[in-house]
Parts: structure tokens; sequence; C-alpha cells
């Protein structure tokens, strides 16, 4: 997530995030659950333009862009629901970061979303990121990104991962960051269907295994670039209790099985899949084909930094 000045304004392109294995390790004694996951950002970008207000007023400014490389429904509704100003995590990150400092200068944000709400691509926390970044540049904070990453997971546990630079295996509630290095690029289709999910319904009817999956044979299929053992280890604990709740989940399932991907599983807490494609005119392909099955809004995405 690089920030780029132009004029008076600064623009922040804020990346969706794909889970390659996601495991829960058990209960933890603030009510959130113990993870690891890989999570890599891919290319699904949500805008985010911030300008100073000098009045100190702060405001928010969310609409729905035309989602590029999507099929179907375009009106506002297509892809869930904006949130309120109020709670949208954007918001709240300029907020906090504001009280932080001791900041009294106001900011104005227009965020342009094309990541899918609900959907376990981890939009809302990239506009966080993003939003933090924004505001530190705009006030001249020079605050770096270790410093807004030590107090970004009270805005979700995904916003620290999106203040790095690539893929990282997340753990404790998904806010301790370790960074990945030697992953060759990878091509994916992804899909979000006409309804999403709320993750803490997902969590609520997750079971916590005894013996948890290890995420070792993923990493070292990774850096090997072996695309068989990368299908092999591909692991998302909540996908059954996801497929409990909305009937997307097998369905979306069988859809990518009939396209010969490498691979298919959930993202996050759903309810977005994705398939690993062999390159990229692979996954146009899949792509073009899943777009005439009506599944939803369909991206053909790469690995990003």
């Amino acid at each position: 997530m690089n920030v780029h000045w132009q004029a008076a304004r600064v623009f922040i392109r804020a990346p969706a995030k794909l889970n390659l294995f996601f495991e829960v390790l058990g209960k933890r004694a603030d009510g959130f659950h113990e993870i690891e996951t890989l999570m890599v950002p891919i290319s699904l970008y949500d805008t985010l333009v911030a300008t100073n207000d000098p009045t100190g007023a702060v405001r928010v400014d969310c609409v729905w862009a035309a989602p590029k490389g999507a099929i179907g429904d375009r009106q506002t509704n297509a892809l869930g629901e904006l949130p309120s100003e109020q709670q949208n995590l954007a918001r709240r990150a300029v907020d906090l970061l504001r009280a932080r400092a001791g900041v009294r200068s106001g900011i104005r944000l227009e965020l342009h979303k094309r990541i899918p709400s609900a959907a376990g691509l981890g939009g809302g926390s990239s506009d966080a990121a993003a939003a933090l970044l924004a505001a530190a540049a705009v006030w001249e904070l020079n605050w770096s990104r270790d410093s807004l990453a030590k107090f970004s997971a009270e805005l979700g546990s995904d916003v620290p991962f999106f203040l790095g630079s690539g893929p990282a295996v997340c753990s404790g509630r998904g806010e301790r960051i370790e960074p990945l290095s030697g992953i060759g690029a990878l091509h994916f289709v992804v899909v979000r269907p006409p309804e999403g999910l709320s993750t803490a319904e997902v969590y609520k009817h997750c079971q916590v295994p005894a013996h948890p999956r290890r995420i070792a044979p993923l990493l070292s299929a990774l850096h090997c670039g072996d695309l068989r053992n990368i299908a092999k280890s591909l692991h998302n604990r909540l996908e059954t209790a996801a497929e409990s709740l909305s009937p997307w989940i097998g369905r979306l399932e069988r859809e990518f099985s009939r396209q010969h991907v490498v691979a298919a599983r959930m993202s996050g807490s759903g309810t977005s899949f994705f398939g690993i494609c062999r390159h990229a005119r692979h996954a146009q392909r899949v792509a073009r084909r899943l777009r005439a099955r009506g599944v939803g809004q369909v991206y053909a995405v790469r690995t990003s930094n």
C-alpha cells in the first residue's frame, strides 16, 4: 500500500486480501479466537483520496465505484451494504489517530469502494489502514508504519496486515504479523456471491479442532512454486461453518470444481470463494465461464505488493 501525492491530495490504493490458510487454534479469554492464517494482498483495490481540512472537520464520503473486471448487477447494493460514516472503519481510523497524535486539523476522505463487503476479502480493514497512512501524510506526522501498526489492531484484527507490503503469516487474533518473502506471483479467480455472511456468526458455528492443521507444508510448497502441493495444503477451518449458514458456499465449491482450477477455497469468513489458476490467461478463461454461470461478482486477479 503506497502513498502518492498529487497537488495537495493524497491517493492510496487499498488492496483486498485472500486467506490461503486459516486455522482456528482456540478461544481466547478476551472473546476472540486464536488463529493462524496466511494472507496475500491481491490486485482488487479500493481507492482513497485524502485532503486536509483546516476547519478541523472530519468527513468521509464513501461510494461504490464501477467494479473493474466484474459482471452482474452494478447497482449500489450489488457488492453489499456501505456502512454509515460513523461505522466506517476509515472514519474510526482517522478519529483514533487524531486522538493519539493530538491533532486538531481536519481531513476529508473520498473512498471509492470496489472490494465487496461481508465477503472475507478484508475491504474494511484495508480502508482503515489506508486512512491511517493518508491522515499521517496529510497531517505531516512523520509516523512510521510500525508506529501506526502498534495501535491499529484496535480497529480490527486484519488492519496491521494491510500496513505491510506483501504476504504474511498472521497469528494471535490476526494482529501478529510475520512477513513472507520469496513467494512467486499467483493468479486467482475470485467470486463474491449475491449474499454475504457475518464474521461473528461464522465463528459462532465454528468448531475448534482437537488437532489443528499445520501451515508449514503450504509455506514450503509456495516457496518452491509447487502448485500440486499448494493445492493439497490450502485450508480454511471456517468453511464448514460458513457452508452451514449459506448455500452459496457449497455451490461455489461445485462451480470451481468444474473449471479445472489448481484448487479452490473460501477466503476468510466468506462468502467469497477463490480458485488458483495456472497463469493469467487461465484465470481470464475461468472468469468468463463463471460470469456466464451467474454466480455473482467475478474477478480475475493476481497477488499484489
